[in-house]
This record gives structure tokens, C-alpha cells and sequence, in this order.
């Protein structure tokens, strides 16, 4: 389909999505955020993408945030509408069986940061900027924030942040925790999609299952999770991949992955 508020290409079994309201500085509305919604069943119900790449247009921003413009004309309960819909989004984008990998080149803000957070790891250009600064405007982040961000970076430096408002540069989201890898801006693009290749050339069974397993095994305790691994773990060998995986190493040759299950 045509949409108007991201770009949406897929090659060589990588799709990137990025978000297109330049002059927004990619601002989230209720426009983008249904068309995103509506990429993500697409990149679900094909087999063929393996690995998704999260950037914004132009070289200012990821996503600055929602649209104030909008936001500001909310009452109450489409205020909760409105950070419903961006938090089922949001978590249909955690939920994806495949990798997520955000690369953010500018500011990252509010529903910025809530988007990155989403992924299941960030790179950053050194120019980027995250922050959620919703307190600024008397409300607090409404797309996950406040429960996504301790989750990675701890309680205390969550805290300081969502009550702050403070933008944290990317060298310093680096070093909590934040950021995975830090880039030029011109090399940031060459930088996620080397990585995505490598990812790309993985067994989609096997990627499926360590990052069901990872995130599953977060959300209970250490036992339970050890579980979740040890089953996962077994449904895998029942896949076309790991005999592959298996016979291209006693074979010592390179495997060539198809990601069916017999």
C-alpha cells in the first residue's frame, strides 16, 4: 500500500521503516502511528523478512516526540485513546518474531525514545539525543516509558530522566546502557545495516526463539526462565535449521538457513 508518513522498503530480506514528516521532525501522530501499525502486520506475515531497521528522515531526527500540535487539543479520555494506541503499536513492534534494530540519527524524544526502547538494541549517531521530556509540558511519558526505560538502564537513572526532562546525548546513553554502539552520522546507516546482514544470514527459527526466550525470561524469574530456554531450545532442533546448522559444521561449510519448520 501507498503511505504517506514513513517509507517502507524491503531487500534482501531486510525491511527498514522510516519515519517521513521531516518538517515534523518526524513527530508521532495518529496518521503515522496507524500507517506504522499497518507495516508491521505486513513485515509479520512475511516469511521472508528477517530483520527490521527503525530511522527517521532527514538528518535532525529519529522522532521528536508526539505531535504537540495535536496532543494539545486532547481531553482526557482521548489523551488515553490516543496513549493506548501508541502503546499496542509500540509493543506490536517488541512483540515482532524477527530483530528490531533502531538507528537513531538525531533527536530522540518522548515517543522517540519509547520507539527506540521498543527495539531490541539502538544504534546511535554521535549527533543523537534522547530524552523524555513530558514532564516539561506537565504529563509524563504516555507510549511506555515509564516502564520501558527502568527496564534497561535501572530505577534511579529512569527516574532522573523522566523527571528531569533532560535530552541525554548519545555518548552518554552508551555508557548507561542506552545505546549499544555509537556512530558518525555517515556512517551510522552502513554501521546497522552490516549488522542486520549478519543477523539476516541467521536461522529466522533460531532468532525467533532466543529473542522469545530473552524477552519472556525478563518478565519472570530465573527459573521460570531457565524453563522458557530449555524449551525453546528444544523446539528449535525440531527445525530444517539446526540440521543444517549442525551438518554445515561437521561438513565445515558455511549454512544456508531456509527458516521453515519440517
Amino acid at each position: 500500500m501507498a503511505y504517506e508518513n514513513i517509507l517502507f522498503d524491503v531487500a534482501d530480506g531486510i525491511a527498514t521503516i522510516t519515519f517521513n514528516r521531516p518538517k515534523a521532525l518526524n513527530a508521532l501522530n495518529g496518521a503515522l502511528l496507524g500507517e506504522l501499525s499497518q507495516a508491521l502486520d505486513a513485515i509479520d506475515a512475511d516469511e521472508d523478512i528477517r530483520v527490521l531497521v527503525l530511522t527517521g528522515a532527514g538528518e535532525k531526527s529519529f522522532v521528536a516526540g508526539a505531535d504537540i500540535t495535536e496532543l494539545a487539543t486532547f481531553g482526557p479520555l482521548q489523551a488515553k485513546v490516543f496513549a493506548k494506541q501508541g502503546q499496542s503499536i509500540i509493543s506490536k513492534l517488541q512483540g515482532l518474531s524477527i530483530p528490531v534494530i533502531a538507528a537513531v540519527n538525531g533527536f530522540a524524544l518522548g515517543g522517540g525514545s519509547e520507539m527506540a526502547l521498543a527495539c531490541d538494541f539502538i544504534y546511535a549517531s554521535e549527533n543523537a539525543m534522547f530524552g523524555l521530556p513530558e514532564i516539561t509540558l506537565g504529563i509524563i511519558p504516555g507510549f511506555g516509558g515509564t516502564q520501558r526505560l527502568p527496564r534497561l538502564v535501572g530505577a534511579n537513572i529512569a527516574k532522573e530522566m523522566i523527571f528531569t526532562g533532560k535530552m541525554v546525548p548519545a555518548a552518554e546513553a552508551k555508557e548507561i546502557g542506552l545505546v549499544n554502539t555509537v556512530c558518525a552520522p555517515d556512517a551510522l546507516m552502513e554501521a546497522v545495516m552490516k549488522t542486520a546482514k549478519a543477523i539476516s544470514f541467521k536461522g529466522k527459527i533460531s532468532l525467533r526463539a532466543a529473542k522469545q526466550a530473552v524477552n519472556n525470561g525478563l518478565a519472570t524469574d530465573l527459573a521460570t526462565g531457565l524453563n522458557i530456554e530449555c524449551d525453546a531450545f528444544a523446539m528449535c532442533m525440531a527445525s530444517e535449521d539446526a540440521k543444517e546448522g549442525t551438518s554445515a559444521f561437521l561438513e565445515k561449510r558455511k549454512a544456508k538457513f531456509t527458516g521453515k519448520l519440517k
